[in-house]
């Protein structure tokens, strides 16, 4: 008996649009985000990035073109399917109530058990709490805590809802150092060992290239260019995406540009 052939899932963005009034401000965007692996959108303001993984999230309305999930048109799919298949950090997070962060996290929890927490749903906080370091501080009120703190707060949210993808919209903010590379090594960690899609939006082009395995760059609205970090991290690519001189050399193997003079 022949084994079944491994379907490979993806995200496929076809003709995608997003208008505020006579503005563009994703431009007829037409990409695929293969299965598994670190896929990072880089570019300067208002080059689109956030706009684009928002359409993709079903957090923003479409105006032309759609998404398909593990072909499946996202439009047309019932929302609790999609819940189970995408999770999503937004870039402005708020909330109108006082909750800590175990309540928070599990929140991630509600496309599963719609609001009656089980044991595996426990199991899954528990675990998403571990990984952004945050078991000793579940019991604190998020007004308590610092913006990183709160930030790592959302990103265990998205991680116990145990999604197949995992979008993250500039999950460095706030961060430090630290908390940034730990961040980074938590989303390479989702896709080496738990087999996740993890796409994010970042403004270091250095992190993005020291973590990713696609790199994405957009500017105006459109896909400017599209490849591995070594194909991406080039002067010429990088100096035409944000029209300044960025040198880039090797550390270590790496990739790394300089333009802070």
């Amino acid at each position: 008996m022949t084994a079944p052939t491994e379907v490979r899932r993806a995200i496929a963005v076809e003709g995608l649009t997003k208008r505020y009034g006579r503005t563009v401000v994703v431009d007829d965007v037409s990409l695929e985000l293969p299965a598994g692996g670190v896929v990072s959108i880089i570019g300067p303001n208002g080059a689109g990035k956030s706009t684009l993984l928002g359409m993709v999230s079903r957090l923003l309305p479409v105006d032309a073109g759609r998404v398909v999930v593990d072909g499946d048109d996202l439009a047309r799919t019932p929302g609790d399917v999609m819940a189970r298949r995408l999770g999503i950090l937004r870039q402005d997070n708020h909330l109108a109530v006082r909750l800590t962060v175990r309540e928070l996290v599990t929140f991630g929890r509600y496309p599963h058990s719609k609001g009656r927490t089980t044991a595996e749903d426990r199991r899954h906080v528990d675990a998403a709490l571990e990984y952004l370091d945050l078991t000793g501080l579940a019991g604190r009120f998020l007004d308590e805590m610092s913006g990183g703190q709160r930030q790592r707060a959302f990103v265990a949210m998205v991680l116990a809802q145990d999604t197949d993808y995992v979008l993250l919209d500039e999950p460095l903010n706030n961060l430090d150092m630290v908390h940034a590379r730990a961040m980074m090594r938590l989303a390479r960690r989702a896709a080496d060992d738990l087999g996740k899609t993890v796409v994010t939006v970042l403004h270091d082009i250095n992190f993005a290239a020291a973590w990713s395995d696609r790199v994405v760059a957009m500017k105006d609205g459109r896909v400017a260019a599209h490849g591995t970090p070594a194909e991406i991290m080039r002067p010429d690519v990088l100096g035409a995406v944000f029209d300044m001189d960025v040198a880039v050399h090797e550390v270590d193997g790496r990739p790394v540009a300089l333009y802070y003079t």
